[in-house]
């Protein structure tokens, strides 16, 4: 076989491929393998397969996470008081109303030609640049003082804090779409309301996945802002909830491992469902 340059790059980009692949599944592989050992044979060591499933660690790791059972008794107070629901309702109104009302904005500074909606739309530009860290301690005891050191305070704070970017995908978006179509549902006499809600927003579907996985990870895995916000009994959410596993004098390996694989479930299959439009919708936002 006679060896050429294009099969030397071909060669090279699969052992890149491969390299880069193993360094990305490492730390899913120890985490899937590790859940299912004892404390025991974590400490003897960390790659190897399991001697057997210990499905144990599952069942303490969602009563200390205070999961709903199905057997248990349905009641709202449990509901609230459980990490997976402040995790589901913080995850899913946040990016639910982050789509709504960047979709909004991202239109209107789009339809608008002025000045001033360039100037709006570079700001949002520009905030996207600035680190959380850098304002979290003010921004936080303004929350405070306003008495919203709650879930609706932080879904208020996520609101904010993931606009730029959903608006800049939003604007390069409704870029693409023709001006034409909205003329036309004018002249049939529609409102500016009907117009966005009948027309514009559903030809934003790609974008609202794209839109929703980069929002619902970010949410979902935050630790940070709940820890400023809302680490409190009853109001925690799933990563907050992951420091019960580690003491001042122990720490229950299997048992983190184990609920981290439960934590992170929800947010894969999401994943997997939606991921064919997350390229989709960032090079469409990004050409046009």
């Amino acid at each position: 076989m006679r060896i050429t340059k294009s099969n030397i790059s071909k060669i090279s980009l699969y052992i890149i491929g491969i390299v880069t692949s193993i360094i990305f599944v490492s730390p899913f592989y120890i985490l899937v393998v590790n859940a299912f050992k004892t404390k025991k044979e974590i400490f003897g060591s960390t790659l190897t397969l399991p001697k057997g499933l210990i499905l144990d660690n599952f069942k303490v790791a969602m009563d200390k996470l205070s999961f709903l059972w199905i057997g248990r008794s349905f009641s709202l107070e449990g509901m609230f008081g459980s990490s997976l629901f402040n995790s589901l309702f913080i995850t899913i109104a946040s990016t639910t109303l982050i789509i709504i009302f960047s979709s909004m904005a991202a239109w209107i500074l789009v339809r608008t030609k002025s000045k001033m909606s360039n100037i709006i739309f570079f700001m949002f530009i520009a905030a996207m640049l600035v680190p959380f860290q850098a304002i979290m301690l003010p921004l936080v005891a303004f929350m405070g003082r306003l008495g919203l050191q709650n879930r609706l305070g932080i879904i208020f704070m996520y609101i904010g804090l993931g606009s730029s970017l959903s608006i800049f995908l939003y604007h390069g978006f409704i870029k693409g779409i023709p001006i034409s179509l909205e003329e036309a549902a004018k002249i049939d006499g529609c409102s500016p309301w009907q117009i966005f809600w009948k027309i514009i927003f559903p030809t934003l579907k790609p974008i609202h996945v794209t839109v929703a996985i980069l929002n619902t990870i970010w949410i979902w895995n935050d630790f940070l802002l709940p820890q400023l916000m809302i680490n409190r009994k009853g109001s925690q959410t799933i990563p907050l909830k992951m420091f019960l596993f580690f003491g001042g004098y122990s720490k229950q390996w299997q048992l983190a491992m184990a609920g981290l694989l439960l934590a992170i479930l929800p947010v894969i299959i999401f994943y997997f469902f939606a991921q064919k439009h997350i390229i989709e919708g960032v090079t469409a936002g990004s050409e046009k």
